[in-house]
């Protein structure tokens, strides 16, 4: 755990400050004009995705996950954000560059901002995270055969990571727009445990 947390307060000074304030400058742009937000990822990646997702919908912004079955379709001014460590997991490179042809704003979260997703996106913010890429990049490839790399040296810190990254931008998200939590615990689930 300290390994870890060490890690993420290393991160904490790495991060680019204007990629940060870009990434910040998009997603209030987007929900003042009301345009729609796609978080997109896979394997772990994609569950912190999620986690993210659900506090922009507590904040207030029209906010979906990718293969949800009420995900609408993207159009120009939307944004897609997209986690991957490697930047190479091809579902995520696709869904980027999809989006980016119909005119969305695409953030893309990963460790190489040189990877096929960073080049593909119109906004990169690195959080370092994994040290080596597979030699089988794609995600699913590698659990269908059953490639495992070790987890806390390589794509658990970056997970783990983003998954602060992301909080401390909600934090900062509720003081640019205003929000307080009481706020948001009004558009917190109120029918769990009925």
């Amino acid at each position: 755990m300290r390994e870890i947390a060490n890690h993420v307060l290393r991160v904490s000074e790495l991060l680019n400050e204007e990629e940060v304030e870009r990434l910040l400058s998009i997603l209030v742009r987007a929900r003042e004009d009301g345009k729609k937000v796609l978080v997109v990822g896979a394997g772990r990646s994609g569950l912190v995705a999620r986690a993210f997702a659900m506090r922009l919908m507590h904040l207030g912004f029209n906010v979906y996950v990718l293969g949800e079955t009420i995900t609408p379709s993207i159009s120009d001014g939307d944004v897609v954000i997209a986690v991957s460590g490697s930047g190479r997991t091809q579902v995520v490179v696709s869904v980027a560059a999809a989006a980016k042809r119909v005119g969305a704003t695409v953030v893309a979260i990963t460790s190489y901002p040189s990877s096929p997703l960073g080049r593909v996106s119109n906004c990169v913010v690195r959080v370092p995270g994994r040290t080596k890429i597979a030699e089988e990049t794609d995600y699913f490839a590698r659990q269908v055969l059953g490639i495992y790399e070790p987890l806390a040296p390589l794509g658990t810190l970056f997970e783990d990571t983003v998954m602060v990254f992301f909080d401390g931008l909600i934090v900062e998200l509720m003081g640019r727009l205003g929000i307080t939590e009481e706020e948001m615990r009004k558009r917190h689930a109120n029918v769990e445990g009925i």
